[in-house]
């Protein structure tokens, strides 16, 4: 087997078994501040797939700058074999603006892959596509949902892909979800290139959620043992298999006024269950928010201030015979018993 030699990535040289934090440089500030992206890579010394794991595309998406940071700490990727490229911050922009967007208001994932010439968000969209992703075999994105909602840890994954299918099964997140890719997103382009990438989402923006933290650091581990490039040494296989969906909707509110939810995302709803109500502020009105379709709340809203047609529950659906509360629960008790999160390692 020929010796391992550097990975190059713009102007600079990783040699192997080193790692280093390289700074790409994307735009200068109306101050004349510049901004880079900023990767850290580990080149191991033994061959292996090259991957990227990614945060803050959406510059509010916060918990996988804190999933990247602790998969930076962990033992196991001091002996790697292959390359990972870490970016914790994509969206620096958005990051330090508290902010989902761009300056210049386009959502950076519907800007790939982006142009040498185009809009502030093409600029860096072309950036990450030519330095990041198309040096990579594999790609792991981070994403939560928007401020004032939370999701249920989950990924997401394109119809057909049975090898992608395989890589979501070993991140062993309670849900894989099929859902088709959209115009612009990191996930299409990635594949028009051959990069098998997996779409990780979990929590709520601006906020961090320990558990969903637990299961992206540890799910990110497993896909990286799964594809040989760390040992399996101290990272341990899910106990149950994921939950599987290929279809979602959003229960909208039928009115405007104060919700009180009555339920939390991981529970199991079935048809005629009332999700919660939303009354006037004057208590003259309550309407109830009725179930029509059973499924499993993966998404939900934490607002109570309600407008009519506001998505309130995001709702998959799944088989009959599973049993979504046992799967969330084991794999949840399997996290919080996991010696990887003892309080010295992630504070």
């Amino acid at each position: 087997m020929p010796p391992v030699g550097a990975f190059e990535i713009g102007s600079h040289q990783i040699q192997p078994g080193t790692r280093e934090t390289i700074h790409l440089p994307v735009s200068v500030l109306s101050d004349h501040t510049p901004v880079t992206l900023s990767a850290h890579v580990i080149h191991g010394r033994r061959p292996g797939p090259t991957m990227f794991v990614s945060a803050a595309i959406h510059g509010d998406e916060v918990i996988g700058v804190e999933i990247v940071r602790r998969l930076l700490r962990t033992p196991n990727v001091d002996s790697l074999k292959g390359t990972l490229i870490a970016v914790p911050i994509v969206n620096a922009f958005g990051f330090m603006n508290h902010s989902r967007y761009l300056p210049d208001r386009r959502d950076l994932n519907r800007s790939f892959p982006g142009s040498k010439r185009g809009s502030l968000a093409a600029r860096l969209a072309d950036i990450f596509i030519h330095e990041i992703v198309e040096r990579s075999d594999i790609g792991i994105d981070l994403h939560s949902a928007a401020i004032h909602r939370t999701n249920l840890p989950q990924i997401r994954v394109s119809p057909g892909e049975r090898k992608i299918v395989g890589l979501a099964e070993a991140f062993g997140a309670p849900l894989i979800i099929t859902s088709k890719t959209r115009e612009g997103s990191l996930r299409q382009v990635a594949a028009t290139l051959g990069v098998d990438m997996l779409l990780y989402e979990a929590g709520e923006g601006l906020r961090f959620d320990e558990m969903a933290v637990r299961s992206g650091v540890s799910g990110i581990l497993r896909v990286m043992r799964h594809c040989g490039m760390v040992t399996a040494r101290g990272i341990a296989k899910p106990k149950v298999a994921p939950i599987r969906s290929a279809s979602s909707y959003w229960f909208r509110a039928p009115a405007g006024g104060l919700m009180r939810a009555f339920k939390a995302i991981g529970e199991e709803v079935e048809t005629g269950d009332v999700l919660g109500t939303i009354a006037d502020p004057f208590g003259e009105v309550e309407t109830e928010l009725v179930v029509d379709e059973p499924g499993l709340l993966i998404g939900r809203t934490n607002l109570p201030n309600i407008n009519e047609g506001d998505g309130l529950f995001h709702i998959a659906q799944i088989k009959k015979s599973v049993d979504a509360a046992a799967t969330i629960d084991s794999l949840s008790a399997q996290l919080d018993a996991d010696p990887l999160f003892d309080e010295d390692e992630i504070i």
